[in-house]
């Protein structure tokens, strides 16, 4: 009874592996369908490097206005924040004891000026001597230096712009006493910030005046301000290794500040490469991989060399050439020899 039995047992699984057998060539048929993807062909486009750093703004021209001498405040001209012209007059001091003085002086000044002609014209007649017409000279001449000595007092007087610009807060009001040095104000000129920021030595050869350049700053996200390297310093910091740039902006609306922290990226001069979007490089180890389209709509695995990486592309040093057509989303589900199906959505004509 066994061995009819070991015998139906042995039928019954040769019977399934027939079976099995069977199944496979359809199941083979069926595999490795067309994969979606979308592809695009590579062209040469201009590839504008940028070197980034941070920079402060500085006002083009600035100062500290202060008192020159001791002297009580008589009027404040000026308010907060206003916008002034050179030689307005921001701040009188008290002066009318300069202004008594100044006069009498110059009353002096006319009487020895009147005296120097009379005694010039009697030497000439020989009636007096040369040495009192060198007297006479001598007091002319002391009078006039006076007069000159009250005006420059008078003017340290009134504190006047010496150039246009913005100015501060009001440090000082009507009858403050002042003495040299005590700040009434600042005065910035904005109509152009300067720009400074440091770079690494490294970058010394790339730069020049005249690059372009754009700036941003937290205090106004998604603007950008365009401006041009003015000037580069002549040494570099043995300490830090950098080198200082100053830069210029246009700062018509004196959206700018002095003092401001902004983000730099200093364009270079534009160049031609070949540049794939980043989504379309696969990364293996040390190793990058892009997938060519062969015209079997089969793709091959490349090696490529990269080189600088901006805005979601990347540019190809070496692997791909000029026309070629790669995959650019859905690397991740090939292989080396994986049929596709190009997915690229058809471009629109212009209506």
């Amino acid at each position: 009874m066994l061995k009819p039995l070991a015998t139906t047992v042995l039928a019954t699984c040769l019977l399934g592996l027939a079976a099995c057998s069977s199944k496979e060539p359809s199941g083979q048929a069926s595999a490795n369908p067309a994969i979606p993807v979308t592809t695009a062909v590579i062209e040469p486009s201009t590839w504008v490097d940028t070197i980034e750093a941070v920079g402060t703004t500085k006002a083009r021209e600035s100062i500290t206005l202060t008192a020159k001498i001791t002297e009580t405040v008589r009027k404040v001209n000026f308010s907060d924040g206003q916008q002034v012209d050179a030689g307005d007059v921001l701040v009188e001091m008290t002066s009318g004891q300069q202004v008594a003085a100044l006069a009498e002086a110059q009353a002096t000044f006319k009487d020895a000026e009147r005296l120097m002609k009379r005694n010039d014209d009697l030497v000439r007649q020989g009636t007096v001597s040369k040495q009192v017409a060198d007297t006479a000279r001598a007091t002319h001449d002391s009078s006039q230096a006076r007069v000159a000595l009250l005006r420059a007092q008078l003017a340290d007087r009134v504190v006047t712009a010496p150039f246009s610009g913005v100015l501060g807060l009001r440090q000082v009001s009507d009858g403050a006493l002042v003495t040299p040095g005590t700040i009434i104000t600042t005065l910035d000129d904005i109509d152009t910030i300067k720009l400074d920021f440091a770079l690494a030595e490294r970058n010394l050869a790339r730069l020049q005046p005249g690059l372009e350049l754009t700036a941003s700053s937290v205090a106004y996200p998604g603007r950008h301000f365009s401006g041009r390297i003015t000037s580069i310093d002549s040494r570099v910091d043995p300490i830090t290794r950098a080198i200082l740039v100053r830069a210029e902006l246009p700062n018509p609306d004196h959206a700018l500040r002095a003092g401001m922290l902004m983000t730099v990226r200093v364009l270079q001069p534009g160049r031609e490469v070949l540049a794939l979007p980043e989504i379309a490089i696969e990364q293996v180890g040390t190793g990058s991989f892009a997938y060519r389209v062969k015209p079997d709509m089969r793709v091959e695995r490349v090696a490529v060399e990269l080189g600088a990486r901006k805005d979601g592309k990347v540019e190809v040093i070496h692997g791909i050439d000029a026309g070629t057509r790669i995959v650019v989303d859905g690397t991740v589900k090939l292989r080396d020899g994986s049929l596709i199906s190009d997915a690229t959505p058809a471009a629109v004509a212009p209506q």
